[in-house]
């Protein structure tokens, strides 16, 4: 547990590390035409983090709530990610995480164990949001990766 609390601390870190140095061209490329560039993925990953919080908190403090489960693609789309400001929300995420750590460290054995339920019927504990909050962060780095792959792979840069 304390490894995983560890690298959810680190979340933050871990994405800035990971886009630290590229130009704004690298942050817009997108690599194909259904694909999201570094800048959207930095947006969506400061509205999931926003959605996961409360999903969080409604697994520590409500006996078996329903989660909502938002369209990504929608929010993308709909809220116009490319014009929103990264840096503002590169800062969000990072209240965010902080935000919920000292509720993090202080959890009891009994509130890992918390149900929440999702509109399909599946039943997550608060521990199996924990892990999926680490996971999707280690997701959205590959794919950040995979993005400044292809960004090199069309300019040619090595």
């Amino acid at each position: 547990m304390e490894e995983l609390i560890e690298e959810y601390s680190r979340g933050y870190t871990m994405i800035e590390n990971s886009i630290r140095d590229l130009s704004e061209e690298e942050l817009r490329f997108k690599p194909g035409k259904d694909k999201w560039s570094i800048h959207q993925i930095i947006i969506h990953i400061t509205d999931s983090e926003l959605v996961a919080n409360h999903r969080m908190k409604k697994v520590l403090s409500e006996p078996e709530p329903l989660l909502p489960a938002p369209d990504q693609d929608a929010w993308a789309s709909s809220l116009i990610y490319e014009q929103l400001d990264r840096e503002q929300y590169l800062l969000l995420f990072k209240m965010l995480r902080f935000s919920m750590l000292p509720i993090i460290h202080n959890l009891t054995t009994e509130q890992l164990k918390r149900v929440a339920v999702y509109q399909d019927g599946a039943r997550f504990t608060f521990k199996d949001l924990l892990d999926f909050r680490v996971e999707h962060i280690r997701g959205h780095l590959d794919q950040i990766e995979r993005v400044k792959k292809a960004f090199r792979e069309e300019h040619r840069i090595k």
